[in-house]
């Protein structure tokens, strides 16, 4: 393109040359909607409702109780973590789908206290940054009240600086869930080692949106959540990974019969499991399990089209159109910009800020068919956001294009002003 500002001409041509335009096939969108949520949740594979019905009327519903060896439903958080190892830098046999991404980061931000503790037991704090998601700075407070640990929180200018002798592990999100920005996975991890502090990583906005290579970060803890960019449906279980070097130095907290070495010997004393399945508890969801394994097929299906890279080339040059349109487009409505300009400073989501209506924008949005949302500020330095997630599956430059025209009708029109707009619903 080499217009100042993109025509929609401009963007339709990209979209006809883009080679990922066919993955948008697999998905339900519906009709005049465009979806700039995928980074909260993710839309439907088109698999899902045939594949979950078979596993309610034939597996569960026939098959009954003997699908956990005819249907292998036992080995399914294995499976589906093999195929989450393939987008997060990690080996088969290392990753495990279960639980909540808040369950998995206890058992893992435990795990790494444990191993801190025995190898420096003078560390006794914990840093990660103001803006962290919330479960994240709650799970680590319950944890810090428990062990004797403190809680530093920091922002993200301030993190080298942190890094102190006296920290145990840093804790961090790897792009952040208000701004979008991206920490440098493998630079922070080697400044934290450099002071023998452990790294424990939340891939919740990073997983199917960005590439992650945790090996050769690395890092020592991961987990991340299965229901926004790798899209396993409202609640979908979270996954959780652990370096090979540390996953059997410990019993994770929640030692239930999933995580067991034997566990249909039904022994009395626990005896864990070894590596990444130790980190199971109890039964997992089965169900659910299996809509994740179709938005991960959904997934994959791009790596014949050049996987994560080509992914990640798409979403920055969505990322970068918006940023481009509403800089031209909506000049002068007092949108700011919390998400980088650098590329290798921001994940698949850009996030504006404003002083003023942003709720009310975003719900005058969304009756529009264009659906992004809405993030309070702390009424301080954290200022009201408005999101957009871009995830390429689906998500086309003719829609980046169309998104920025509707906003900047409802900003030209004031119809962000209406009352019915400013009604604050119980999910933002």
């Amino acid at each position: 393109m080499t217009n100042l500002t993109p025509t929609l001409a401009d963007c339709q041509a990209l979209d006809q040359h883009d080679p990922l335009r066919n993955l948008r096939d697999q998905f339900f969108l519906p009709p005049g909607v465009i979806y700039l949520d995928g980074n909260s949740l993710g839309v439907m594979p088109k698999t899902a409702p045939t594949r979950v019905a078979q596993a309610v009327t034939h597996e569960w519903g026939q098959e009954l109780i003997k699908s956990w060896n005819s249907a292998g439903w036992f080995t399914l958080p294995q499976r589906v973590g093999d195929k989450i190892a393939q987008l997060v830098g990690a080996k088969a046999g290392e990753v495990v789908a279960a639980d909540s991404t808040s369950i998995n980061l206890f058992k893992v931000l435990a795990a790494a206290l444990h191993i801190a503790a025995a190898d420096h037991p003078q560390k006794k704090k914990i840093v990660s940054e103001r803006s962290n998601f919330p479960t994240d700075l709650y799970i680590a407070e319950a944890l810090c009240k428990e062990r004797g640990f403190s809680l530093q929180l920091v922002e993200a200018h301030e993190m080298t600086a942190a890094l102190q002798a006296d920290v145990a592990v840093l804790m961090l999100t790897h792009v952040n869930y208000r701004t979008g920005a991206m920490h440098n996975m493998q630079a922070v991890t080697a400044q934290a080692h450099a002071q023998g502090i452990l790294t424990v990583w939340d891939l919740a906005h990073s997983a199917g949106a960005v590439p992650v290579d945790l090996n050769n970060s690395g890092a020592d803890f991961a987990v991340g959540c299965g229901y926004k960019y790798l899209n396993g449906g409202p609640g979908a279980p979270a996954f959780v990974w652990v370096h090979p070097q540390h996953t059997d130095r410990f019993w994770q907290p929640l030692a239930g019969w999933w995580g067991h070495a034997a566990p249909f010997a039904f022994t009395p004393d626990y005896q864990p499991a070894k590596g990444i399945t130790r980190y199971q508890c109890g039964t997992q969801p089965i169900l659910s399990l299996t809509a994740l394994d179709c938005g991960l097929d959904a997934v994959l299906a791009a790596e014949a089209l050049g996987g994560m890279t080509a992914l990640r080339q798409k979403s920055l040059a969505l990322t970068g159109l918006f940023m481009q349109l509403v800089r031209t487009r909506l000049h002068g409505h007092g949108f700011g910009m919390a998400t980088p300009d650098a590329e290798n400073l921001r994940g698949s989501q850009v996030s504006l800020t404003r002083s003023e209506g942003a709720y009310a924008i975003v719900q005058a949005l969304i009756a529009r068919g264009v659906i992004g949302d809405f993030r309070a500020g702390d009424g301080g330095q954290h200022a009201d956001i408005l999101r957009f997630g871009f995830t390429p599956l689906y998500i086309g430059f003719a829609d980046v294009w169309h998104a920025v025209e509707q906003l900047h009708q409802v900003m030209q029109s004031g119809e962000w002003q209406d009352a019915r707009f400013n009604q604050i619903n119980a999910v933002t």
